[in-house]
């Protein structure tokens, strides 16, 4: 393959190495991992290739990914600001919380960016909505010229992505489920066009694919993660067969389809076909993935416009139920594990002291006055008084 285009990926993790990364370098890039784990990149500078194991389903093979590079982000600050300055593409995935750091690296690899290069393509594919929006949003505020950088020296589209990644042993290889979903914007570039990335499709309304995609997937994964292990149950696949798992788990579902079809007039057979094809999916057997790793990151799995209170909350905007989905919240406030830096904070949250009001704003960042905080409250106080001794 003749390399004449280069990407920059933040992130080199499961979903860094085993599905951004993989359809980059398919696509023809020179494909440069920027993480802080010092271990890992020296890992991977060292080792040539590494194969890509794709299950689940009726599909099961193996692809190996070369011609890579790797550089680290935290220890070389200015060897990312060159390669950012020189790409055709940078794209993340490091986490919702994490995205907002890279905005200083990016914004001076823009300044630097020389004259004649093409505006850089940046696309943040996290499980977050608008996630390249909020990066661009960052670069603007944090630079002198932040604001002209983003507009002319960079295109940030947004996109939705859906691929599930089990639980695995570590190393370079990478097991990953054999569906894969990457919808991107093509509205954010205007008249312009768009790269040629293999796996992408390009849309022009990303909203529904979002949401559809959140308010779905990540939300049953979510539900049925923090359910199982208030339950003591360590597998999803375990806890979806709990019946109690599972009723919760269609409940939230019943409610984010009420939403989706009011709010996008999608068809209502379709959706619950979506929802039972992907409950399919999270059950796979041949992709075990466990509640402890799923349920990881909980203060960002609650937050405003997440999978959980996102959808709750735009429900309580319409005066539909809601129900199901804060008793989900409730579950994942319960979530405990202590190797989880999320999680010894939210629990550390909720034996503050600080009222429960408080609590719930801080938690979900829905304020007092809106329809669905009572029940947030309600949510948190019953939770808050699990955790004062008798």
């Amino acid at each position: 393959m003749v390399v004449s285009k280069k990407a920059v990926h933040f992130g080199a993790g499961n979903i860094g190495r085993g599905f951004i990364g993989q359809y980059l370098q398919a696509s023809g890039y020179e494909v440069v991992f920027a993480d802080v784990n010092t271990e890992l990149v020296r890992t991977l500078n060292s080792t040539p290739s590494y194969d890509v194991h794709a299950i689940g389903g009726n599909s099961d093979n193996t692809t190996t990914v070369s011609g890579y590079r790797a550089i680290d982000n935290r220890l070389d600050e200015a060897g990312v600001v060159h390669e950012i300055s020189t790409a055709d593409i940078v794209t993340t995935s490091v986490g919702p919380r994490i995205l907002p750091s890279l905005a200083s690296l990016l914004a001076r690899g823009l300044a630097q960016r020389p004259a004649h290069l093409p505006p850089l393509t940046v696309i943040a594919c996290e499980t977050a909505i608008g996630a390249s929006s909020t990066l661009a949003a960052v670069v603007g505020r944090i630079h002198d010229h932040g604001e002209q950088l983003v507009r002319e020296r960079a295109v940030f589209a947004n996109c939705e992505i859906d691929r599930i990644v089990p639980e695995q042993t570590p190393g370079l290889d990478v097991t990953i489920e054999s569906f894969a979903e990457w919808i991107v914007d093509r509205g954010a570039f205007g008249d312009a066009e768009h790269p040629t990335i293999d796996g992408v499709t390009w849309v022009d309304d990303l909203g529904p694919f979002i949401e559809r995609k959140l308010f779905t997937v990540n939300t049953a994964h979510a539900a049925a993660a923090y359910y199982g292990w208030s339950h003591g149950i360590a597998s999803i696949r375990e806890a979806l067969a709990a019946p109690d798992v599972h009723s919760e788990v269609l409940s939230v579902l019943a409610e984010t389809k009420t939403l989706l079809v009011a709010k996008y007039g999608l068809d209502p057979a379709e959706q619950q076909a979506y929802i039972d094809r992907n409950l399919e999916r999270i059950a796979d057997p041949h992709l075990p993935d466990t509640t402890g790793r799923v349920g990881r990151n909980p203060l960002s799995k609650v937050s405003r416009h997440e999978r959980l209170v996102g959808p709750a909350a735009q429900l309580a905007e319409r005066g539909l139920p809601f129900d199901a989905l804060v008793r989900a919240v409730r579950a994942a406030l319960d979530f405990d594990v202590p190797d989880d830096v999320e999680s010894r904070e939210l629990q550390s949250l909720l034996r503050s002291g600080a009222g429960a009001p408080l609590l719930a704003e801080t938690l979900t960042g829905v304020y007092p006055g809106h329809p669905l905080f009572p029940a947030l409250v309600d949510a948190v106080a019953d939770r808050v008084a699990a955790r004062v001794p008798a």
